[in-house]
């Protein structure tokens, strides 16, 4: 019974659940266990038993958190040592807005602390493993919760992606990511890391466990200002076919250094079958590209030292005695951050401070226009742009702990659309060497129903299947 179970998709569960052929007690015990045995440090929390939950359309499939959302009474750390066994008094939005659809919460996921960091490696609770190859990274900065769905430790989870901390997880580990449009799912009680960038989404096995998990994640909420009211329900997509649907390949971008064969190869393997579905493939250039991921590099780090001085030993989290209160501030932020945090507040701080903001932040931003304004004008033509979601497949753990540029480039793709704040999805597009490699398909603001159906058309035609990384655990 425990393989009929694991193989069941999330939206397959819920529907068993509603039909009384599964108990929600059942399932979630079945996926308690796996959690609990976690082998690859995916989880920095687990439930002992299944909390109370209400019936909803989620029909009590569990959900694992990434640890930057606050849970009441719940460790919420952020994956990092500052805010080690911190419990939080409420529930972030998109947390109950899933609990009040009837997913009760599995565990938490161990995640780069911060969310600063593209392996999980970043972590004060140590790396996650990519359940494909054990010797290799996840992704990040979301590697715990792509790593627990992939390996069929949860059967879905909640990320956030404020630079590719969704999509390249996704990618690095066989399964699907999606990123919102900027606004369209609350950030009130996600631990902010840059404001302007940060969203949460879905990391599921399938398209249509997306859909169905967005679902409930979008509407405006009077707790975040940024947030807005989606324009049309989410549908469960049902395409199988992409006629009449034009899909833009930025050549400079595609074509650029760094990106390994394999994962090339995959990607036109994967323009190629939606050829075969009746797509137009063109040719596009975003001529200010190669200047997103500095620019990137600019803006977030300055709103991280900003929202990251609320950690300073007095109100929560750790405190480092001393002989007075700057003493303590500088002790505390000395043994609480790790070296990732500590390079991107500096860098941040930097950035902002006199007679440097207009040459860097400010500058910065102008670029951000720029890249919105470039995607745009792509997406008065063609209806999506794709690209591979990350230049190589998964890498091996400590392979870039040192060398902080080459740990950047991996965001390469994934930059323009979280500058421009629009919705990418990432999906296997197949396999190199044995490790998956994804598929990014974008659109433009509020696009995520189409988005879904496209993606939900191309996974019918790739067949990719995951099951390899978890049959074994």
């Amino acid at each position: 019974m425990s393989e009929e179970l694991q193989a069941l998709s999330a939206a397959d569960a819920a529907a068993a659940i509603a039909k009384g052929d599964l108990g929600r007690g059942e399932l979630f015990e079945h996926y308690r266990a796996r959690a609990a045995s976690d082998e690859l440090n995916a989880f920095t929390w687990v439930a002992e038993s299944m909390p109370d939950s209400v019936d909803g359309p989620l029909g009590g499939v569990p959900i694992a958190v990434k640890d930057l959302f606050c849970t009441e009474g719940i460790p919420s750390q952020a994956g990092s040592k500052i805010l080690a066994g911190y419990c939080p008094p409420y529930t972030a939005t998109a947390v109950a807005n899933l609990e009040a659809a009837g997913a009760p919460i599995l565990g938490k996921t161990n995640q780069d602390e911060f969310a600063m960091g593209s392996s999980n490696e970043n972590s004060a609770y140590g790396p996650v493993q990519n359940p494909w190859d054990r010797s290799r990274v996840p992704g990040g900065s979301s590697g715990g919760s792509a790593a627990a769905v992939a390996a069929g430790l949860a059967p879905w989870a909640l990320g956030t992606d404020t630079g590719g901390s969704i999509r390249q997880p996704a990618a690095l580990c066989g399964i699907v990511g999606l990123k919102p449009t900027y606004g369209a799912v609350s950030r009130y009680g996600m631990i902010a890391f840059a404001s302007s960038l940060d969203s949460a989404g879905p990391l599921t096995r399938n398209v249509t466990d997306a859909a169905l998990f967005y679902r409930h994640l979008v509407g405006r909420d009077s707790a975040d200002a940024t947030s807005v009211s989606f324009p049309e329900p989410i549908a469960l997509p049902t395409s199988e076919r992409l006629d009449g649907i034009t899909l833009a390949v930025p050549a400079a971008l595609v074509d650029g250094d760094g990106i390994e064969a394999g994962v090339r190869d995959s990607f036109e393997a994967a323009l190629e079958s939606a050829r075969g579905l009746g797509a137009t493939v063109v040719s596009c250039e975003i001529p200010s590209a190669p200047y997103a991921l500095s620019a990137y590099y600019v803006i977030a780090p300055a709103e991280a030292s900003s929202n990251l001085a609320r950690f300073d030993g007095v109100r929560y989290g750790l405190r480092v005695d001393a002989t007075n209160l700057d003493a303590m501030y500088t002790e505390t932020r000395h043994d609480g951050f790790g070296d990732e945090v500590k390079r991107r507040i500096l860098i941040g701080t930097y950035a902002l401070s006199s007679g440097y903001y207009d040459a860097y932040y400010g500058r910065a931003q102008r670029v951000r226009t720029v890249v919105a304004s470039e995607l745009s004008a792509i997406f008065q033509t063609a209806d999506f742009i794709v690209t591979p979601t990350s230049p190589t497949v998964a890498f091996g753990l400590g392979e870039r702990t040192a060398d902080p540029l080459a740990m950047y480039l991996s965001d390469l793709f994934t930059i323009p659309m979280s500058l421009a704040g629009t919705p990418a999805i990432s999906i296997p597009s197949g396999l190199s060497d044995g490790l998956p490699v994804g598929l990014q398909i974008c659109g433009p603001a509020f696009s995520e129903n189409r988005i879904l159906g496209a993606a939900h058309a191309l996974e019918r035609a790739i067949g990719f299947d995951g099951s390899s990384a978890w049959s074994a655990l």
